[in-house]
């Protein structure tokens, strides 16, 4: 009879940037098997209408059910704001975890002024899911989101330091964390949740810009941690200390996947590794 933890967990996001949450999670469980699918044929997913979004992630997590996963990571933001509920719904008995709640969670117990920052891209800041999630947990919380569309194509072309990176943190990080003198504003956030999964790439950048006392919330390093908890208390860790396997599926472009997953996870992806699917 199968044993369960021995199949892999299943992860996908709209593109590259959930391999942040691979590598942290390939860091904490080097055991595990991974199934990844970036669906970059449909990128991105925040402009598309929740409906759409849905429909999208249940059809990624089909193709990862398909090849018998032991657990689902949605490891993009946007589909863990909209489609958690739906993807639950439809594959009731297999766990499903997201990246925002993570880092909601992490956030709320590194606070210690209870005024938390939030980065991401625009429709994440725009749909709040982020802040719903602080509020439920940290109902006094001061939560104040902060759009950075200009880190996303940052990560992806490898500018993760240096002289043009730290001057685009500073543009976007310097009006929270250093208003201009005379604002009568309330104190400075103590704790910055990275809420993109492409934006832990350019946490060297964001970390020379902004207070040394801010903590900084990485969220793909907390869904790991997450990750980690959920199969241990479900006894769904894979047995053993090897090294597990990694496949890689993506909707288009094969190329460009191995060339920007290499950059992301800092080790080679090969075109030979990354498998064309039509969702």
């Amino acid at each position: 009879m199968e044993d369960i933890a021995t199949r892999p967990i299943g992860m996908f996001d709209s593109g590259v940037g959930g391999l942040t949450v691979l590598k942290a999670l390939r860091e904490r469980m080097p055991c595990e098997d991974v199934v990844y699918l970036g669906d970059t044929a449909r990128l991105p997913y925040g402009t598309k209408s929740a409906q759409t979004v849905s429909r999208y992630a249940v059809q990624c997590a089909a193709e990862l059910v398909r090849r018998g996963i032991k657990l689902l990571v949605v490891a993009c933001n946007t589909a863990s704001a909209v489609a958690i509920g739906p993807l639950r719904e439809a594959y009731p008995d297999i766990p499903v975890i997201g990246v925002v709640e993570p880092g909601a969670q992490a956030a709320c117990r590194a606070t210690r002024n209870k005024a938390i920052a939030v980065i991401a891209t625009e429709s994440t800041i725009a749909g709040g899911a982020y802040q719903r999630a602080i509020h439920a947990m940290e109902p006094e919380a001061r939560v104040l989101g902060h759009p950075c569309p200009l880190f996303v194509p940052l990560a992806e072309e490898g500018w993760t330091e240096g002289e043009v990176t730290e001057g685009v943190a500073r543009r976007y990080l310097d009006p929270i964390f250093r208003p201009a003198s005379g604002d009568e504003r309330p104190e400075a956030p103590d704790t910055l949740v990275l809420g993109c999964t492409h934006f832990p790439l350019l946490a060297p950048s964001i970390r020379a810009v902004v207070p040394a006392s801010t903590t900084i919330v990485d969220s793909a390093a907390t869904t790991a941690r997450t990750v980690f908890d959920a199969l241990e208390r479900l006894n769904l860790r894979r047995p053993g200390s090897g090294c597990g396997m990694t496949r890689y599926l993506t909707t288009d472009d094969v190329p460009r996947f191995a060339r920007t997953g290499s950059r992301f996870l800092g080790t080679p992806v090969t075109e030979a590794q990354v498998e064309l699917v039509d969702l």
